[in-house]
């Protein structure tokens, strides 16, 4: 789709045919009919653009909930776009009168804008945004997207490169910079667009800044004095975010947990370094196992999971959590141990055999075990469920027969299951 071709859907003809075209069959194996349908009664252009928004809705509703129905997307803004959720998150940080300061009757400059995620965020966080991004089929989405959610007054969108754009008018600066290309995704800061050091340059000329990185980025990349937040939601790193001047806490590094839907109404759950915290404690396997979630990992922060849970590591390098107690947390899921074997193929499907498990879910940390090729030698069946997960501890690889504590956690006299630990056996 060209920027012709998006005109062409924001008319009054393309959206009685934007309307007409989400109520007929797009599914793989419908499209083709509705297409042609359309095309014989529209130009065909016209009908493939509208098609092509139509469908990125349906993909985007994980991302923007029931927004998503109004909004305009392209392929590749869509799979740059922050969801809502972690995008609501972070205009709320803008918006804080201790971030904001003397600063909060100016606008947020957001770089790179997109599509407008965050655009349409730090608008309803009333930042009256001023998005800019290169490429001008992008700007006139943002804009449409702007305009379709009520937001026009409150947020412009231009053309121009985000390294030419001067923030002094500016509260604070936020920039997404591109960090896929044909290839596939970008993992070295350096060949980010623009490059990482471009945008921290402009961060060094506004009072506050914020960009968007990937929950990877290499340690070394995050500049000294920052703030790096690792968000997560559903139990998967989304990103990180790296912040800076007024906008950066006085901590280092954050994890913080989300609501997994976009508008969900659980409040997020922020993790911090605690000051003379050392390194968790290493001992045997106990009752449970807890799982740190990825935005815990990364933010070098399981000693403090561990902490709040009265746990330890069974290996020093393998960041699994077990206790003796069963604790509600955002930052790890919890499973009950039934047993602990030296890993073995031959002995963990007779262990599943006498449970008479069939589905199984298979864990790994630590361990080079291919969990589908596994997942076929077990050759598992039965009525009953298993979680496997397979590590080790030094150079022994272990594997646990687990059980999901189910949310909210239940209160201790109701689990009753032992251990049966026959590691070292």
């Amino acid at each position: 789709m060209d920027l012709a071709g998006f005109a062409a859907v924001l008319t009054p003809a393309g959206q009685g045919l934007l309307a007409e075209a989400a109520a007929a069959d797009l599914s793989e194996a419908g499209l083709l009919g509705t297409a042609t349908r359309l095309r014989a009664r529209h130009p065909a252009d016209l009908v493939a653009a509208v098609l092509t928004q139509v469908r990125l809705r349906v993909r985007a509703r994980d991302k923007f909930g029931q927004d998503a129905a109004r909004m305009y997307f392209t392929p590749d803004g869509l799979e740059q776009a922050t969801r809502a959720t972690v995008a609501a998150h972070r205009a709320r940080r803008f918006a804080a009168p201790t971030a904001a300061g003397e600063q909060a009757g100016r606008p947020v400059l957001d770089l790179c804008c997109g599509v407008g995620g965050d655009l349409i965020a730090l608008a309803r966080a009333g930042r009256r945004p001023a998005g800019v991004d290169n490429d001008p089929l992008t700007v006139a989405v943002a804009r449409a997207n702007a305009g379709a959610l009520g937001l026009a007054g409150h947020a412009t969108v231009a053309e121009g490169e985000a390294t030419r754009t001067d923030p002094g008018p500016y509260a604070a600066v936020f920039a997404d910079p591109g960090r896929r290309t044909a290839r596939g995704r970008v993992f070295d800061p350096r060949s980010y667009r623009p490059p990482l050091d471009a945008l921290l340059d402009i961060m060094t000329r506004a009072p506050g800044g914020c960009v968007k990185v990937a929950p990877g980025i290499p340690y070394e990349a995050i500049p000294a004095g920052a703030e790096t937040e690792w968000i997560s939601a559903g139990g998967e790193v989304k990103e990180a975010a790296i912040w800076l001047g007024a906008l950066a806490g006085d901590v280092a590094r954050r994890a913080t947990i989300l609501p997994s839907a976009p508008g969900g109404q659980a409040a997020p759950a922020t993790l911090v370094p605690v000051p003379g915290l050392g390194d968790p404690p290493v001992g045997p396997w106990r009752r449970y196992l807890y799982e740190p979630d990825g935005a815990a990992i990364r933010a070098h922060l399981v000693a403090e999971v561990a902490a709040d849970l009265d746990g330890s590591l069974v290996d020093a390098r393998i960041a699994y959590i077990t206790s003796d107690t069963l604790k509600p947390t955002p930052f790890a899921t919890a499973y009950e141990i039934h047993e602990v074997l030296p890993f073995s193929v031959k002995r963990l499907r007779q262990a599943l055999r006498a449970r008479r498990a069939g589905t199984v879910t298979i864990k790994k940390r630590g361990s080079a075990v291919d969990v589908e090729r596994l997942r076929r030698d077990l050759r598992a069946a039965g009525p009953e469920r298993a979680t496997v997960v397979v590590t080790r501890v030094g150079t022994a690889p272990v594997a646990l027969l687990c059980e999901p504590i189910p949310e909210p956690v239940p209160p201790l006299s109701e689990c009753t299951k032992s251990v049966n630990n026959e590691q070292g056996k």
